[in-house]
């Protein structure tokens, strides 16, 4: 007997799984084995996320409105707004239209989040998962910015340095944190070693926030953590969402493949030395 999938869950996942097809059809000649090219898998990742999150907004409204601050006038529109916005720099990923536009408003769309929402969550209570959120928002900022390229590729690396930096510490004092964003997520019994799992991701994101410092082997670095990333999101937080299809479930699906997508997109930044 398989579990109910919930409208909630079940059209998200469907956008999800169609924008990342459409994002993988679409740069299919740019990718191959050979170093760093394998990285063109960052804007499709990042469109697969953002269109479940975008169809999340429209069928989730009344909750999702919740989270903006109550000093923000109309919050239901705003909230339609975000999810228009996401399924449209989506579709423009998706499909490598207008780009660079797309991942310059991209990018300050999730630094808005960080300055009018998680800023003064974090700084009003200064909790673990408050400034995870918020970097973990801010590495978004930075991967569409490192996308756009020119000088916002400089803000763009930083604030992912920042974040992974962070995650690292957070992944070596609580290892059994599921690996990917060190949320509330503990990595499921069923796993191998699920008390321990943290331990390589933490050493995987330090080595990567410090070649990417010193700018010595960061596309390697970036790429080894890319490729944790996204076998997080394979091997254990899509086999949780297909036990138990909540929205939670979907909600770290798409959250640590947008985390993976935003690495990539690092890695295809960096320099290759």
């Amino acid at each position: 007997m398989f579990p109910q999938i919930t409208p909630a869950v079940l059209w998200p996942t469907v956008a999800g799984i169609v924008f990342l097809a459409i994002g993988l059809i679409t740069v299919r000649g740019q990718l191959s084995f050979r170093a760093g090219i394998v990285a063109a898998v960052g804007p499709a990742l990042v469109a697969a996320a953002l269109a479940a999150f975008a169809v999340e907004h429209f069928v989730l409204a009344r909750g999702i409105m919740l989270v903006i601050p109550s000093w923000m006038p109309g919050r239901l529109f705003c909230t339609y707004f975000v999810g228009i916005a996401l399924l449209a720099a989506a579709l423009s990923l998706a499909l490598q239209r207008c780009v660079r536009l797309t991942a310059t408003l991209l990018g300050t769309m999730f630094l808005l989040f960080v300055l009018l929402i998680h800023l003064r969550n974090a700084v009003s209570r200064p909790e673990q998962l408050l400034w995870v959120v918020l970097l973990r928002d801010l590495a978004f900022s930075g991967g569409a910015w490192a996308l756009a390229g020119g000088r916002l590729a400089i803000f763009g690396r930083w604030w992912i340095v920042a974040a992974v930096l962070f995650f690292a510490a957070v992944y070596f004092l609580h290892p059994e944190i599921a690996p990917g964003v060190p949320l509330v997520k503990l990595t499921p019994a069923w796993v191998p070693l699920h008390l321990f799992l943290g331990y390589p991701m933490g050493a995987a994101l330090l080595l990567a926030g410090l070649a990417a410092l010193v700018n010595r082997q960061s596309r390697l670095a970036a790429t080894v953590l890319a490729i944790m990333v996204t076998l997080s999101v394979v091997l254990i937080y899509i086999p949780i969402m297909v036990l138990t299809p909540t929205v939670e479930a979907m909600n770290y699906v798409a959250d640590t493949l947008l985390f993976a997508g935003t690495i990539w997109l690092l890695a295809e930044s960096s320099p290759a030395n």
